[in-house]
């Protein structure tokens, strides 16, 4: 855990921005969790008499943390969208049962075409007996 001190790694120990010290005190130590705790993602957590520079990391801090829980959010979506898709795929794949008709395929060529190739055959069947 961090340091439970009402001082701020600045030096600030105005009471009024109690909260923004303690997330700056666990952030200081590689606190994540308990930063979120003591108020990370919320905007009204601020102290206006830390350094600016104090500020600063808090501002960056929570923009970085914002923006890993957006791609978090981003991330979980597309995989429920693939999933989604892929489960739609499947299920066009399998025919329900009962309604797989089988149709005759027809011939690739007309029917004159077809008995004139027939003839062809046996003409040159004819021509190779011995």
């Amino acid at each position: 855990m961090h340091d439970a001190s009402s001082a701020c790694v600045c030096g600030c120990d105005d009471p009024r921005g109690a909260a923004a010290h303690a997330v700056n005190a666990a952030l200081r130590v590689d606190d994540v969790d308990g930063a979120i705790e003591a108020g990370l993602l919320d905007r009204e957590v601020e102290c206006t008499l830390c350094s600016d520079q104090c500020r600063a990391r808090l501002h960056e801090a929570r923009a970085a943390r914002l923006a890993a829980l957006a791609a978090r959010e981003r991330y979980r979506a597309r995989a429920a969208r693939l999933e989604r898709r892929a489960r739609e795929r499947a299920e066009k794949r399998v025919s329900p049962p009962g309604t797989a008709v089988v149709t005759p395929t027809p011939s690739a060529l007309p029917s004159a075409a077809a008995a004139a190739l027939a003839r062809a055959r046996e003409k040159a069947a004819q021509r190779h007996k011995p």
